[in-house]
């Protein structure tokens, strides 16, 4: 228990930005607040701060230790948050982090409706289509497509993230409609890069196994928007994900190809620490988006491929 007083004597005195004004929130004298601090110093062989008679600031071991210390005391929060049964008050600072185009189209919309529905909740919604270290940036969820998940997190399951193959009625008029993924080979295909690799090669699921098909083609882009403009404007066939193209697909901008051929099934993910206990409120924003997105998401329901397969 002492360790534990000590640790709150830090993180107050750093919080409150004075060893008086710490002592003064936890009811300890002056004195008491400054013994408790020297005390974890000299116990951990290192100090945490450097103070003057005008100013104090915080040692890189300091930060550091600062940084572990409010880890820790969120876990608490959550365990006891959980005994409680306090989801519904559930409050806090929420970091969440997805990319651009999916974020725009399908998180955005609901961030309304969530914050009325958790009011306790400040929500800081960070968009990137760059890979985001999430513990770097102090993430506490981030929505991923077709993630690669390490140990380190948590995947949660939100949606199957369903993919075609796609393109404008004017590329098919002019370079004829694939009929076999081997003749994709032979078509203009549009690719997504990621993480500085270039997917060239796209993976079916087929009855006889997975198959895997090298393409080609004049563009290639680690913007989904812009693979999708391409294949709107006539350059060529894209995998596109249903969530990116249903209003292109409604509109006829877009049509499907070889409906039949499987494209290699992917999830949308929320991603979260590794912790026995999750806090309550990544817990409410992934139940909030499986209800948006789950059995089926909206986006696919009433959609009606217009396929070329003759």
């Amino acid at each position: 228990m002492k360790a534990v007083s000590d640790r709150m004597v830090f993180t107050s005195v750093v919080d409150e930005g004075s060893l008086t004004r710490a002592a003064e929130r936890l009811g300890l004298s002056l004195a008491v607040c400054s013994r408790r601090l020297a005390v974890l110093e000299k116990r951990l062989g290192v100090r945490l701060l450097n103070r003057t008679t005008r100013s104090q600031h915080l040692t890189d071991e300091g930060a550091i230790y600062y940084e572990h210390c409010l880890r820790i005391q969120e876990d608490i929060d959550a365990v006891e948050a959980s005994l409680a049964g306090m989801r519904d008050n559930v409050q806090g600072t929420l970091r969440v982090s997805t990319s651009s185009s999916f974020g725009r189209k399908h998180v955005s919309p609901f961030v309304t409706e969530f914050i009325e529905r958790y009011p306790g909740i400040r929500l800081q919604l960070m968009m990137s289509d760059n890979i985001v270290d999430l513990v770097a940036e102090g993430i506490d969820v981030a929505i991923r497509i077709g993630a690669a998940v390490d140990s380190s997190f948590i995947a949660a399951r939100l949606a199957t993230n369903r993919r075609i193959l796609c393109a404008s009625r004017r590329y098919l008029e002019r370079a004829g409609t694939p009929q076999t993924l081997e003749e994709l080979s032979r078509h203009q295909c549009l690719i997504l890069s990621s993480q500085g690799a270039s997917n060239d090669v796209w993976e079916f699921d087929t009855d006889d196994g997975k198959r895997r098909i090298p393409v080609s083609g004049p563009i290639t882009s680690n913007s989904g928007e812009v693979v999708r403009d391409a294949a709107v404007g006539g350059l060529g066939i894209a995998v596109k994900s249903l969530w990116d193209i249903t209003e292109q697909l409604r509109s006829g901008e877009l049509v499907s190809v070889l409906d039949t051929q499987a494209l290699s099934q992917t999830n949308i993910h929320a991603l979260y620490h590794n912790r026995q206990f999750i806090s309550p409120k990544v817990r409410v924003w992934i139940e909030f988006f499986r209800e948006k997105y789950s059995p089926v998401p909206y986006w696919e329901q009433g959609l009606s491929l217009h396929g070329n397969d003759s």
